[in-house]
């Protein structure tokens, strides 16, 4: 796939999803990538930058690199991504405080999808090895609590590596490692207010952690993929935890409590709130909807016209 068989603005719609995906926590904007068919071309694209780029660039110009280095799908892409972070960062909080329980059971059922369509990149024993691991690690994450770091440069810095390095795997969520270290609130604080002294930071770090990650995931998917895709998938299905509707306060994910998970029948003994289990269960269906909605129109772009 490339950027003119995708359409200019499917990649940015694409990349619209990404955006929405990184800004709430326990989502993964790799698992958006994944499920509408451009995660291959995504870390192809970002692991061929580099050193070499320079070279070209100063040997035969812009235009030569911008072509050879597929740079409009990947502009489209991070520009769709930057208005959707920005557009989408004050809806979200009021989301969380306000319909909490419809968002996290929608993006419930979102995931679980996604879990099988990442499970069919491996093969049956490496699910078995492999992705019981990876369970057991996403399952070991979700419960964690916030350690609140000090919101100092420096942190947002090596925040933005650790985001980016979880954005472009599926089913690890950057935002969700932002509020492990406690600085999730004031990054969404400061895209709500364009403070640019921390927005700075936290992107030298994600284009520094994307340009040497990006080459050692190329690498093992190219040399261990079904491997990499069970972890991934058990992961992913670890990060369900995190992500069911019913928890012990309505915004314990985004401030990162890491309250344990609840059965609806005793959600409201719990923290006095009804479960609204019929309203969940839509969500929950009408994530699984999303994900096979997305697939099929990847694929539509995929078939040769």
């Amino acid at each position: 796939m490339n950027t003119k068989k995708l359409g200019w603005f499917g990649t940015f719609l694409r990349g619209i999803a990404m955006g929405l995906a990184e800004v709430i926590p326990g989502i993964s904007g790799g698992t958006i990538a994944f499920i509408t068919g451009i995660y291959t071309e995504l870390l192809l694209t970002i692991s061929a930058l580099g050193p070499r780029t320079l070279t070209l660039l100063f040997a035969k110009g812009v235009q030569h690199v911008w072509a050879s280095h597929n740079l409009s799908f990947l502009a489209l892409l991070f520009a769709g991504m930057a208005c959707s972070i920005l557009f989408f960062a004050k809806i979200v909080l009021y989301l969380l405080d306000s319909y909490a329980l419809y968002l996290w059971s929608f993006f419930f059922g979102l995931i679980s999808a996604s879990v099988v369509m990442i499970s069919r990149q491996a093969i049956s024993r490496h699910l078995l090895s492999y992705g019981i691991l990876g369970l057991a690690l996403g399952i070991g994450v979700s419960l964690s609590s916030a350690i609140n770091l000090p919101a100092t440069p420096l942190m947002f810095f090596l925040a933005g590596i650790l985001a980016v390095s979880a954005w472009i795997l599926p089913g690890i969520s950057g935002s969700y490692l932002m509020v492990l270290m406690g600085l999730y609130p004031k990054l969404l604080q400061a895209i709500d207010s364009v403070d640019l002294q921390i927005l700075t930071l936290v992107a030298a770090g994600c284009i520094t952690g994307l340009l040497a990650f990006s080459r050692v995931l190329s690498w093992l998917l190219e040399m261990h993929r079904s491997a990499v895709m069970a972890l991934l998938a058990g992961f992913t299905a670890g990060s369900l935890v995190k992500l069911w509707p019913w928890q012990q306060t309505g915004t314990s994910l985004s401030e990162g409590h890491g309250a344990l998970p609840l059965l609806p029948w005793n959600y409201f003994s719990a923290t006095g709130n009804e479960p609204l289990l019929i309203g969940v269960v839509v969500a929950l269906v009408g994530g699984l909807f999303v994900v096979r909605l997305m697939h099929k129109l990847a694929a539509s772009a995929d078939r040769p016209v």
